[in-house]
């Protein structure tokens, strides 16, 4: 099997093309067939092994109709102990990996997937034309591939499904990682981060893959410290001194602060994840370079990807058999466990719609009709820009993580736009609902030497969620017929300096997974709230009235309905 890198340096771009982005060529009905040609594949393996035996009731389905007919839709609970304990003798095919996500607190302590060499072998040219996506200027380009491909390492490492990606995607091309692999595995996320970026002074890099804040914060502190960037530590780095010096030259001719992108001449940014939409304009600004966002997940690998208009995702045909729970499916079987919620195929989906994403592993993998928990949106059926004959989708929400204020709804994305857009600059907060009273609670930390009024921030806010058609960034759900008599309030609550780096810190001593660390942002659990949430001497809540002001209050217990 020829890799991509050998295609590359053979100038066979459209072959290369074809291997690693073929899939944005695809019509509606081609993307169908790969999709039922290898869902028949599966039920070979499926019908005739341990797991697939159990997961399917004893059903030997023979055609996919028939598969999605007989076999309940599943959750990771129906997988144990087989996957977490790694048995390999239950698996439809011998796995090459074994990669980890987060557990539930209580329920189980993480969350182990078997990915085997083929479907390893399918996803490494996906996370290739993934990096090509990241940087070209449209199809068939391959001008911005370097000949050495430096990428900074922003990623949790193996067995992390974002730390593996980064040791498949060595499977298509020489990959120099900042800080490299052996290295990352003995660092905190926080010493890797830092590792990496000295690294980069030196020797330079030209990818990125990781959390959108990274490079937020990273920038922000490059351009707020530009005046005062000491030149001595860079004395002994002859290449370092040189890429400093010649970056305040470029900002000093434009009469502004230093950036990154004065720095680094960044091919490809790739990130997943809310924090990719929401700082996308940041990013543009500080680095040079718009992010390119992908879903992905460890259970279902990489599933959709921007191209290079830096909109809409596409679906990847060849990694999973896709499914569709339509958000009203998804309501009854909440309220419902025993209810049997309908599902649509990529063919049956309609524009402006949301729905829970299920997956069935191809490529000899574990999960059948899999609910990973995640809602997106059918933004069109089609990409008219680009000529994509396949529907594009967004990333909505966490299935769990929505607020629902009866005629207005709100999502971590919402939220977190609202705060953005307010200017505030902030750590990190955290949001709940007070059913009683209607109100969205939100707690913020703000950043070190930003002074900020509570009550200016909490009417901020709620002009920002009350009045999305005043801003174009905040999405927001609402019944548009209703909108004028929707009813409800914000809080804020400052929290102290130091109140996430606190709560890091106390969840690393009590040894907790690495994606346990930070709390959630929307509906945080009682434990985490008791630990982030301190005294609140006045209580101010913002609404269509006006301000409100309370005494002396204490935040108690959370009710998230």
């Amino acid at each position: 099997m020829q890799k991509a890198v050998e295609l590359l340096r053979q100038g066979r771009k459209e072959e290369l093309w074809q291997m690693c982005c073929g899939f944005l060529s695809l019509n509606i009905n081609e993307f169908m067939d790969i999709q039922n040609r290898l869902m028949l594949q599966q039920l070979e393996l499926l019908n005739n092994c341990p797991l697939g035996k159990k997961i399917m009731r004893g059903a030997r389905p023979e055609t996919v109709e028939e598969f999605r007919q007989l076999v309940p839709l599943t959750t990771y609970k129906d997988y144990c102990p087989e996957l977490l304990e790694k048995r390999e003798d239950v698996l439809p095919a011998k796995a090459a990996e074994w990669v980890h996500t987060s557990g539930r607190s209580g329920e189980y302590p993480c969350k182990w997937v078997p990915w085997t060499y083929d479907y390893a072998w399918e996803l490494s040219k996906a996370l290739y034309g993934i990096g090509i996506l990241s940087g070209c200027n449209g199809w068939g380009d391959t001008s911005q591939i370097p000949d050495n491909v430096n990428i900074l390492y922003a990623v949790a490492p193996s067995p992390y499904a974002s730390g593996t990606f980064a040791e498949l995607l060595q499977m298509q091309s020489p990959i120099n990682y900042l800080p490299t692999l052996e290295e990352s595995k003995n660092l905190s996320f926080e010493e890797r981060i830092r590792l990496g970026f000295q690294q980069a002074m030196s020797r330079g890099f030209n990818y990125f893959f990781g959390l959108s804040l990274v490079l937020v914060n990273v920038g922000e502190k490059i351009r707020d410290s530009s005046n005062r960037i000491d030149l001595r530590p860079f004395l002994k780095s002859p290449k370092a001194l040189w890429r400093l010096t010649r970056g305040k030259l470029r900002s000093g001719m434009e009469g502004r602060p230093l950036l990154p992108r004065d720095l680094w001449e960044i091919k490809g940014i790739i990130g997943s994840g809310t924090d990719s939409y929401v700082y996308k304009e940041k990013i543009k600004d500080l680095w040079g370079r718009n992010p390119l966002d992908i879903y992905a997940c460890t259970e279902g690998g990489v599933i959709a990807t921007q191209a290079w208009d830096y909109d809409g995702m596409t679906f990847i045909p060849h990694l999973n058999f896709l499914e569709f729970i339509p958000e009203d499916e998804q309501l009854k079987w909440q309220m419902d466990r025993s209810y049997k919620p309908k599902t649509l195929l990529l063919d049956e989906v309609k524009a402006g719609e949301n729905y829970e994403i299920v997956v069935t592993s191809f490529h000899g993998g574990a999960l059948m009709r899999y609910m990973i928990g995640d809602m997106v949106r059918i933004q069109s059926l089609r990409n008219e820009k680009l000529g994509i004959e396949i529907p594009q989708m967004a990333f909505e929400r966490r299935v769990d993580d929505f607020l629902d204020f009866y005629v207005v709804n709100f999502t971590e994305r919402s939220i977190w736009q609202a705060i953005e857009s307010t200017g505030v600059a902030y750590e990190d907060w955290i949001a709940y609902k007070d059913a009683e009273n209607l109100i969205l609670n939100i707690g913020i930390e703000l950043k070190d030497g930003y002074q900020g009024d509570k009550a200016n921030i909490a009417t901020l806010i709620y002009e920002k969620l009350a009045h999305p058609e005043n801003n174009k960034s905040t999405e927001v759900t609402r019944d548009n017929d209703l909108t004028d008599i929707a009813y409800f309030g914000v809080k804020v609550d400052l929290l102290p300096k130091g109140t996430f780096a606190s709560y890091i810190a106390r969840r690393q001593a009590e040894g907790a997974d690495l994606a346990h660390l930070k709390p959630p942002h929307v509906n945080p659990p009682e434990k985490a709230l008791s630990i982030l949430a301190a005294e609140v001497e006045e209580t101010i809540i913002v609404t269509k009235a006006g301000v409100q002001k309370r005494g002396k209050s204490v935040p108690e217990k959370v009710n998230f309905s």
